[in-house]
């Protein structure tokens, strides 16, 4: 049994098989409309959710599968006060494969470690977004026609933006890859994720202070939102918004090939004039949306087959030290009696479910 909990979670003849499959199923719906009937996807949404929460129940629906869960965590035993395990158990006596967002940090990975069905991750906190990711490499590989020598141009709030955490994993398994960071100082990318990047030597970075100075350079643009629950306070929200908009002026500087893709939903960060130019691609990325998670249902359920990929064992990496103590208060093992499972080595300890330090 496989689960998708993180990008890494996938390696790149993986990524490339999925993103083959999603444009055979763009292109021939029909031969992959029975391929589910029978089987049951639960959608566990702890958080709220349009796209992706639309777009997994409209992917098992055109593969003839059926969807059952919940939108909303007050709707469910969570409000009566049972733990995630315990839902991860139950419900998988009820489906076949589980899509779960959730507001804590590592709370994918405990859904899979109790679970006896495969589970996705559709979101965990500020920690990662593999299906949106997936997304991303779609769009950009029909977009452009490639996924290695790029440079991609990371814009907005890369300190809580999952789906800017998931992309650089990602693009970890291509080559010649260069990110250029253009954020405020209050949403820079955490030093974990300065880690990650300067760990491999197919991912080089620079940062940019502006959008005028960097666009010109790209192939992608990756516009995201400042994201108001991931703040404590207003005020803290407002001092951080609207620092860099995408206008006319701004995409006059920009190469006639290049992408715009955001994960969506979009505020005040790209000018709704710019939608009728051909470069922006954020709705026909998130139309894709659905295709992509056709095909990892597929993949995870054994309907289809990708490669000779292993079993994967979820806690290979992972060591147990019940001294080691989470520091991030939006870590899941804050709520849930866990394991205090580890990854790394002394002195670089970090959280197994939220890859931070302690």
């Amino acid at each position: 049994m496989k689960h998708c909990i993180d990008t890494k979670d996938l390696n790149r003849d993986e990524f490339l098989s999925l993103i083959k499959l999603a444009e055979e199923i763009i292109e021939q719906p029909k031969n992959y409309a029975k391929v589910c009937e029978g089987r049951q996807l639960a959608t566990l949404f702890y958080e709220p959710s349009t796209r992706t929460r639309l777009s997994f129940t409209s992917a098992m629906l055109a593969l003839g599968g059926t969807v059952l869960g919940f939108s909303d965590e007050q709707s469910s035993s969570v409000a009566k006060g049972e733990s995630l395990a315990d839902t991860s158990k139950i419900v998988s006596g009820y489906a076949d494969i589980i899509a779960m967002r959730h507001h804590k940090e590592g709370a994918a990975l405990v859904a899979a470690l109790n679970s006896t069905i495969p589970v996705i991750n559709a979101g965990d906190g500020s920690h990662a977004h593999p299906t949106q990711t997936l997304t991303d490499l779609l769009a950009i590989h029909l977009e452009l026609g490639r996924l290695d020598n790029l440079t991609i141009g990371l814009c907005g709030d890369l300190k809580y933006g999952r789906t800017v955490h998931s992309l650089i994993k990602a693009m970890a398994q291509f080559d010649k890859i260069h990110f250029v960071l253009i954020a405020s100082k209050n949403l820079v990318l955490p030093e974990y994720m300065i880690q990650e990047l300067e760990a491999n030597p197919k991912l080089t970075y620079s940062f940019a202070e502006s959008l005028e100075e960097a666009i010109s350079s790209l192939d992608v643009l990756y516009m995201t939102r400042v994201q108001k629950e991931r703040f404590d306070t207003e005020a803290e929200y407002e001092r951080c918004r609207g620092h860099f908009i995408l206008d006319k002026k701004v995409m006059s500087l920009a190469k006639e090939n290049m992408r715009v893709l955001h994960p969506l939903p979009r505020l005040e960060e790209i000018s709704a004039e710019l939608d009728a130019d051909p470069r922006m691609a954020y709705f026909r990325q998130a139309h894709n949306g659905k295709y992509i998670r056709m095909a990892l249902i597929c993949y995870l359920l054994g309907l289809v087959k990708l490669n000779d990929t292993e079993e994967q064992n979820l806690t290979k990496h992972y060591k147990e030290i019940s001294s080691f103590c989470c520091r991030n208060k939006n870590c899941i093992s804050k709520v849930e009696v866990l394991p205090h499972l580890v990854q790394g080595e002394e002195p670089h300890l970090a959280c197994a479910y939220c890859e931070k330090g302690a």
